[in-house]
């Protein structure tokens, strides 16, 4: 199968270098076009309408999100690839996209294009980049997740998560509506990616502390769903810190 894309970004040498990385390991991209700027891609992306975009994050006069904005209207899976920031990523985590830090890893590179092929062939009714703009217009609170499971995937709210929990390679993420989601990632890939109002207070817990009913100086705290989990020493005090 191959994959019909194009390469937005402003350095020639990054396009160059990511080109050959594409012919030489990804035989399956067939690539279109290429773009330097905002001004080229939109253009670009109408009319080779792509199944994949390789998109630079930061560039002059706009941004990544800048092109996925003027461009909504078309369905194309992204690869974004992004120096290290911390917004970033927290907003393409949330939306489980697919995104390679600079300097490209060829591993790296070869397991996200893979990850697009899976999609593609599964026909996945996933539009992330939807998820991803939504998300960098909301409040943290207010955001969406996107959770991985066994059978496929949930979007969520994050403001309905009451808590998480450890549970082995996976986590088990507890709602306000009393189910529950065995999802496919480690507890501190949540640890990474939500900000308050969550807080970690154990090793294998974390709570959304909207969700706080009382605390006992005995080390618990009682939840709204009447859980009450415990409060480790090395987690107290920023524990505490959030209701100072």
């Amino acid at each position: 199968m191959k994959i019909k894309a194009v390469i937005v970004d402003d350095e020639l040498i990054a396009r160059e270098v990511l080109r050959n990385y594409l012919t030489k390991y990804c035989p399956q991209v067939e690539i279109l076009g290429e773009a330097e700027n905002i001004k080229e891609a939109v253009p670009l992306i109408a009319e080779k309408q792509p199944q994949l975009v390789f998109l630079d994050v930061e560039m002059p006069f706009g941004n990544a999100f800048d092109v996925l904005e003027a461009t909504k209207e078309f369905s194309y899976e992204t690869i974004f690839i992004t120096a290290f920031s911390q917004y970033s990523l927290q907003a393409l985590n949330k939306s489980a996209s697919y995104y390679i830090l600079k300097p490209i890893d060829i591993q790296e590179l070869i397991l996200a294009v893979n990850k697009v092929a899976e999609s593609l062939e599964k026909k996945e009714e996933l539009n992330r980049n939807k998820i991803l703009l939504e998300n960098l217009k909301l409040k943290p609170e207010k955001q969406q997740l996107i959770l991985p499971t066994l059978q496929g995937f949930d979007v969520v709210k994050t403001e309905d998560i009451v808590r998480l929990q450890a549970d082995g390679n996976f986590t088990q993420v507890y709602l306000t509506d009393g189910s529950k989601k065995m999802v496919c990632r480690f507890l501190k890939h949540f640890d990474d990616l939500l900000e308050s109002p969550f807080v970690r207070v154990h090793r294998s817990h974390i709570i959304n502390t909207s969700f706080v009913k009382s605390y006992h100086k005995s080390g618990t705290v009682m939840l709204a769903d009447d859980v009450e989990i415990e409060v480790s020493g090395s987690f107290k005090d920023s524990f505490l810190k959030v209701f100072s």
